[in-house]
């Protein structure tokens, strides 16, 4: 005992001047003051998109638009923070003035401008993750009041597994592209695609020999790749001087700039889904478990119901019925599909939890909190809901990726998110004619990404389901594979 101690009072100090917990605490204000500008304005234009689809409400319309208008205002606000990674800070735009380039980050040419940029936000996640973890460390250390407990086991089992490992990184990775996709892109989603004929740039003209101006728009028609004979390939530039990393589409917009953009779309309906998902499965499979006989069998007959649903059909029919109406417009129907995926994928993991609340509604504990008079829902809560936990966490990162394949494939098909809004399956069908010549980069990029993106997932879902349950020898079955119905 005095031994132990005496280790935690040496681990309790790691500088002569404060505690090891202020010491961690000032590094997380520090990497918040950072980038605070960039998350008031994530958070601002969220409110703001939610207040510009707001059906009308009657008497409650002109309080409804009061809110709009602050919220716009808080968003424009948020803009003129000065963040450290934003596009302002470290700009990649300039143009060659046949000595030098200009407009630049700290005069570098553009590849290199943008490098430094996509190092930076990369570096900053990266410590943010950091960050997190020697908090978690910090609370097992000094805080928590025991010195082990079960979670301890399950942390060390998935930091020995090297293909959950794998997952994690790849995971944090797409997170942090969706999170950071404005600072990312070498251009913006603005100029560069929706309003590219209302902005213009400055460009080297090598046969005049001197720095003139255009339209964004205009130099997109001069940069389209649409075959061998025309076409930007990855890391190259095009005649403006503007660098584009995975080259352009066919219309000359710039291939990362959209994928970038597109990943967020993916990840909010993918989460979206998933989070509904699971908290209808929990939901349902708590209430048939606990009550069991004819409760259980309705739940059982109502997910076979919601199962043998076409959902390919029900999907075109919904976005079709829904594609005028205020729900249809957030975030150009992403908010529809996620809804749709929600509503006919909760039954595969419901499958998949119901069998462990089951087994937890029989445990002695249970019994012993119903003699104590408890009600049916704070057991449920309280007893029964976190063992259940691990399992929805585990097919609910495996449901992830199949939804990220399904979102992909309604939009190949023209039925996910509308025009002209990014997403991965719509780069891939914009580039399927040109597979076969010199501009197959267009379907092949996104195609790997979103390959890698959903392996990714897949694996973080072993992982965590062997550090969960070591014994366990199968990846949860068919309905983790299904994606969510998808």
């Amino acid at each position: 005992m005095a031994g132990a101690t005496s280790d935690r009072e040496r681990a309790s100090t790691v500088r002569p001047t404060g505690s090891t917990a202020l010491v961690w605490a000032g590094a997380g204000v520090a990497l918040f003051a950072l980038e605070a500008g960039a998350l008031a304005t994530f958070l601002t234009g969220m409110v703001a998109d939610l207040f510009a689809f707001v059906p009308p409400l009657g008497p409650a319309q002109p309080a409804v638009a009061t809110l709009a208008e602050w919220a716009n205002a808080a968003q424009s606000a948020a803009r003129e923070v000065p963040t450290l990674l934003s596009r302002e800070t470290i700009p990649n735009g300039g143009y060659w003035n046949g000595r030098r380039w200009v407009g630049t980050f700290l005069g570098l040419e553009p590849a290199l401008a943008w490098a430094v940029r996509v190092a930076l936000v990369y570096g900053y996640a990266f410590a943010c993750a950091g960050w997190a973890i020697l908090g978690y460390r910090l609370y097992r250390r000094e805080i928590r009041p025991t010195d082990w407990s079960p979670r301890d086991d399950v942390v060390d089992r998935f930091r020995s597994h090297t293909w959950g490992k794998f997952g994690l990184l790849v995971v944090f990775m797409f997170v942090v592209m969706a999170v950071f996709a404005p600072a990312l892109g070498p251009t913006t989603v603005e100029q560069n695609m929706r309003e590219s004929y209302s902005h213009e740039f400055s460009y080297w003209n090598s046969d005049a020999g001197e720095v003139q101006t255009t339209l964004v728009g205009q130099a997109n028609l001069q940069s389209q790749s649409t075959g061998t004979s025309s076409r930007v390939m990855p890391f190259t530039y095009d005649d403006y001087n503007r660098y584009h990393p995975f080259g352009t589409l066919p219309t000359g917009r710039d291939l990362f700039t959209f994928i970038a953009t597109g990943s967020r779309i993916s990840l909010i309906i993918g989460v979206l889904s998933v989070g509904l998902s699971a908290l209808l499965a929990a939901s349902l499979a708590l209430v048939a478990a606990y009550y069991r006989g004819r409760v259980d069998l309705g739940m059982v007959l109502l997910s076979d119901a919601v199962m043998v649903m076409p959902q390919l059909l029900l999907l075109i029919m919904l976005t079709q019925v829904l594609a005028e109406t205020w729900i249809g417009g957030i975030y150009s129907g992403a908010f529809v599909l996620a809804l749709i995926f929600a509503g006919t994928g909760w039954t595969y993991m419901w499958r998949s939890v119901r069998g462990p609340a089951l087994q937890v509604a029989q445990r002695q504990w249970v019994d012993a909190a119903r003699s104590f008079g408890q009600k049916p829902r704070v057991i449920m809560r309280r007893h029964m809901l976190p063992y259940i936990t691990g399992y929805l966490l585990i097919y609910g990162s495996m449901t992830l990726g199949g939804a990220i394949i399904a979102i992909a494939g309604l939009s190949f098909l023209g039925l996910g998110v509308s025009p002209p809004t990014p997403e991965w399956g719509r780069a891939i069908n914009l580039g399927q004619d040109y597979v076969t010549t010199g501009s197959w980069h267009i379907s092949l990029i996104p195609g790997l990404l979103i390959t890698i993106v959903v392996t990714g997932f897949n694996a973080l879902g072993d992982g965590v389901r062997d550090a969960i349950d070591p014994q366990s020898d199968s990846a949860g079955g068919a309905a983790a594979g299904r994606g969510g119905g998808a």
